[in-house]
């Protein structure tokens, strides 16, 4: 039988980012993708000039209607547009076991707002708890906690404090750190630090998605948590330098390379 895997997040038309790169993602590192629309974009590798959220109830039944009928082994959320969506989320996954990677995503690369206060309130407060994993960026970090974030120190001080609210371990992603790229995972066990190189390319769209869907897709492989991190990240990396050069803005990576294979089972 495949391990699926479901993604709850938005469309990116340009299958750059959101649900339909998570799709991708998860068939690369060896599972099968399902989907939840949680809003729809009008945007390109050049931004975003229009997001429709849908509404919480047909969120809910989306979620219903998969779980009722398949055997989903991890779940990814990404950009979920308000406070009633993310409830909706958390609700629908009270009494799921599996891993839940929460992608809180605020704000697109082109800076479109993804998810206001309220909506980053209902994240704190109903769907970190219930995650396996927070994976931030630094200015995800800075506004779920208040902090300025922009070193490893304060990166690991964000991190202590989101974890505070219930995740079992943290990522904060360090992409935009002067310098070499650093992200810092903090969990039961302590701090680690994966260090990265910068790749020189303006097409680094989606990111942060392909970067929390191929942990998913990897804890729901059976990998644990910190090698499902590391193998992700080298992949990321990989993806980063082959990515294709499509569009005249900030275009896809590419997301067919080969990941590392899976340890731990």
């Amino acid at each position: 039988m495949e391990t699926i895997v479901l993604s709850v997040a938005g469309v990116d038309p340009s299958a750059g980012a959101g649900l339909l790169a998570d799709l991708e993602t998860f068939r690369t590192h060896g599972a099968r993708g399902v989907g939840v629309v949680s809003l729809l974009t009008v945007q390109s590798s050049r931004g975003v000039s229009r997001v429709h959220v849908l509404d919480a109830e047909l969120v809910r039944d989306q979620l219903a209607a998969l779980f009722e009928d398949l055997p989903i082994a991890a779940v990814k959320t990404g950009a979920l547009g308000d406070a009633a969506v993310v409830r909706a989320v958390a609700d629908a996954l009270a009494d799921f076991r599996g891993p839940i990677v929460v992608d809180p995503v605020a704000c697109s690369s082109s800076g479109a707002v993804l998810l206001d206060d309220a909506g980053l309130e209902a994240l704190r407060d109903a769907l970190f708890p219930r995650a396996t994993l927070v994976t931030p960026n630094l200015a995800e970090a800075k506004r779920l906690t208040g902090l300025e974030v922009h070193d490893l120190a304060s990166m690991a001080q964000a991190a202590a404090q989101l974890r505070q609210l219930g995740p079992g371990a943290v990522l904060v992603k360090g992409g935009h750190l002067d310098g070499a790229p650093t992200d810092l995972w903090l969990d039961a066990d302590g701090v680690m630090e994966l260090r990265g190189e910068r790749v020189s390319t303006r097409h680094s769209h989606g990111t942060g998605c392909a970067y929390a869907s191929a942990i998913a897709a990897r804890l729901a492989l059976g990998e644990s948590p910190r090698r499902a991190a590391d193998n992700a990240h080298r992949w990321l990396l990989d993806a980063l330098r082959a990515a294709p050069g499509l569009g005249g803005g900030s275009g896809p990576l590419e997301l067919r390379v080969p990941p590392p294979p899976i340890a731990d089972r």
